[in-house]
């Protein structure tokens, strides 16, 4: 089982830098708020500079979404929109401690982050162009089709765990109160995304490490080495559970 990009991704986006983990042992039992609200601080000095549109992440990724063929101010990338609501509300809503921590983490770095439940995918994960055959299910519970063409997050059974790339994320691998393996992706396509997503990562880690105790298997991705294995926390889940 494998978390990759197409090399088709790869080719259209060269400045492309993927940062992965994967962890096992995830529960929903613990305090983030502290934590949480060093990321918000950061964020809130970063936006005190500027709005998030001027933002070299963002603005990179407007690039992206332009070059897709979207309308970048009618679909944003996942930071842009936390940042924008995180300007005009204050705060964000809570919805998962591992979820709300990724959320900071993603305000503060103004890269997308997107977080899935490894149980709720099929086989291999791989970010490419959609057929127009994949089923994509919203938070309420609809299907949708994404048209051919769109860049979606694809797994083995034709589910689209993602669309528009780094826009919305599906309701069927959502974090939940009874996940327990996640899948943790940060892209970024800005001048310093080798520096900021390898920074990112190393934060996430860490704060997996200090919070749930807990070590993630980790990565940046690239053309020369475009695959993630997601197998062990997989095969470590399967034991549990027959245990």
């Amino acid at each position: 089982m494998f978390f990759r990009h197409s090399n088709e991704m790869w080719s259209g986006f060269p400045e492309l830098v993927a940062g992965v983990l994967s962890v096992q042992g995830v529960a929903s039992t613990v305090d983030v708020e502290d934590r949480v609200a060093g990321y918000h601080a950061i964020a809130t000095e970063r936006l005190a500079r500027g709005p998030e549109s001027e933002m070299a992440e963002i603005q990179a990724w407007r690039r992206g979404f332009s070059k897709m063929g979207l309308k970048p101010t009618q679909y944003r990338c996942a930071s842009e929109a936390l940042l924008r609501r995180f300007r005009q509300d204050g705060a964000l809503p809570r919805l998962h401690p591992l979820v709300d921590l990724c959320n900071a983490i993603s305000i503060a770095f103004a890269i997308p982050v997107a977080v899935f439940d490894l149980s709720k995918i099929s086989g291999d994960l791989e970010v490419r162009y959609a057929r127009g055959n994949e089923s994509y299910q919203t938070f309420s519970g609809e299907i949708e089709h994404p048209d051919a063409g769109e860049v979606i997050f694809a797994d083995a059974a034709g589910h689209a765990h993602a669309r528009r790339w780094t826009n919305r994320q599906s309701g069927l691998s959502a974090v939940r109160d009874d996940t327990r393996s996640v899948l943790i992706v940060a892209e970024a396509l800005h001048e310093s995304a080798g520096n900021d997503v390898a920074k990112l990562i190393d934060a996430i880690a860490s704060e997996l490490t200090a919070i749930w105790s807990i070590e993630a298997k980790r990565d940046l991705l690239s053309p020369s080495s475009p695959r993630f294995d997601l197998s062990s926390a997989m095969n470590l889940q399967l034991r549990q559970k027959q245990d």
